[in-house]
Formats: structure tokens, sequence, C-alpha cells
């Protein structure tokens, strides 16, 4: 009988999905979750992550984190900008970051040793919100809800539906939460749509989107000309940098009109 009401909730899960437009116009499949269930998930994450990291208590540093993510929020669209956007900074030299539905941005003090200034910042935090506001975390529960392996999802998305308080949502899904949400790497056609959602954005609240080239060559350099471990599944960071510079013409009379019309982050 259990079988039996997964593989049903697992079929009305699947059959809520639905098809959509990215914003750099690819098609997509979402809706294996509700934005609500997807922003607890995203709670849920980064409670986690705040639990097993050590949280950097530098007033400094906080404050130009959020005072970048701000600036980057203020350019998003109405769903995402209404959102109070909480950040945390987290004591460790690797340089990462990530940013996670319901409005959490993570950031490693390992970063500010390749971005080297607010604009650079932009470009990795700008990245990340990409991510969000492309949708690909719910992107990538949707299809993995498609697999055998996580029908637990569907078990709990199930119990919600009758009647289980949201927190039990959360809490079936705690173990696999961070993964999801955090851990597991998105595709590189996700990381390569996040770089140009990312650009725009740092060029439409004020950011410099030259900068991020230089912020990827600080990263090869850093790294001895060799990828990073963090990012070997992501794209090929010579491609990106290639990419990157491609689109800075095209993004160069956005970050103009920017300035010009007072988005003038001063953030650090």
């Amino acid at each position: 009988m259990k079988a039996v009401i997964l593989a049903i909730t697992a079929a009305l899960v699947l059959s809520a999905c639905a098809t959509t437009t990215s914003p750099t116009g690819r098609r997509q499949v979402v809706g294996g979750v509700s934005q609500q269930q997807l922003d607890q998930l995203g709670a849920q994450a980064f409670a986690e992550t705040k639990a097993k990291q050590t949280v950097n208590r530098d007033g400094r540093q906080n404050a130009y984190v959020q005072c970048v993510v701000n600036a980057l929020v203020a350019q998003l669209p109405p769903q995402y900008r209404g959102v109070r956007w909480e950040t945390a900074v987290f004591v460790d030299k690797e340089p990462n970051a990530f940013a996670l539905p319901g409005g959490k941005v993570g950031v490693n003090t390992g970063i500010f040793t390749v971005a080297r200034n607010q604009d650079q910042l932009a470009a990795v935090i700008g990245h990340e919100i990409g991510h969000v506001i492309s949708r690909h975390h719910e992107e990538r529960i949707t299809k993995q809800l498609g697999t055998s392996g996580l029908l637990q999802v569907a078990s709990a998305l199930a119990g919600a539906a009758y009647g289980n308080a949201a927190a039990s949502t959360v809490s079936q899904l705690g173990g696999m939460s961070a993964q999801a949400l955090v851990l597991l790497p998105g595709s590189r056609t996700q990381e390569n749509e996040a770089d140009e959602v990312g650009q725009r954005l740092m060029a439409q609240a004020g950011f410099d989107p030259a900068q991020a080239v230089n912020l990827w060559q600080n990263m090869m350099a850093a790294s001895g000309n060799r990828s990073p471990q963090w990012l070997s599944t992501h794209p090929d960071p010579a491609n990106r940098i290639r990419e990157l510079q491609r689109d800075v013409p095209a993004l160069e009379p956005v970050y103009r009109q920017a300035r010009q019309s007072g988005v003038t982050p001063k953030c650090g």
C-alpha cells in the first residue's frame, strides 16, 4: 500500500510540473515543488550550513556583502525584490558562494582573495542570485523527483498535501535539502545561464560587467591556472572567460545607463 501511495503521489507531483521559459529563453520543466516548499528548503539548507560551518562575525565584511546583495536585489523582478534577503559570511578559505530560494546568500571568506573589489564580488553574487531567479534549484528538484531514489520527496509532499504541518515537509526533506540546494552542482547549461543572467544583473545594478572577466582571471591565477576542485563540474574557465568577454560590449550601455540614472553602489 505504501508503495502504491508513493507511486500515486509521485505521479501527481510530476503531473503538476509545467514547462516555462528561463530568463535567457531556454525551455525549462519546473513545478515539482511549490514556491513555499522551495523557500522552506532554502531556509533549511541555510540553517544547516550555518550550523556546520563557522560564521564570520566581522561586521565590516558582513556589511560589505550585504551592501552588494542589496544593490543587486534592487534590480530583481518584484517577486524576488520583495523578499528580505539574509546573508552570512563563513570562515572558509575556499573561494565560494551560494544563493538559495527564499532570499539566502552565503559567502566564504576565501572569496575576498579573488573578488578584490565590489564589482568582482557583485559578479560572484550576481551569478549565484542568477541561479535563483532562473529557477535552477526548482528545475533540479523537479528533475530529481522523477528518479526512484528520491521518492521520499514525493512522500513528504504527500504528507503535506494531506494536512501535515509544513514543518513536517522540511523535516523529512532536511537530510537532502543542503545537498540538493547547495552541494549538488548545477548543470553546465545552468552555470552558463547563471553567468549570463548574473553579468546582466550586475550591470543593471551599476557594477562594471567587465569586472566579471577579471574575477575569473583572478580565480584561475589563484589556482595556478588549474580549475579549482569546486569548479570541476562547471564550464571550462577559459571558455567562461571568453563568453563573459563576448558579452561585455552589449552590457556596457546598460552599465552606463544605470550610472547615469544614479545607480552607483558604494559598498567598499
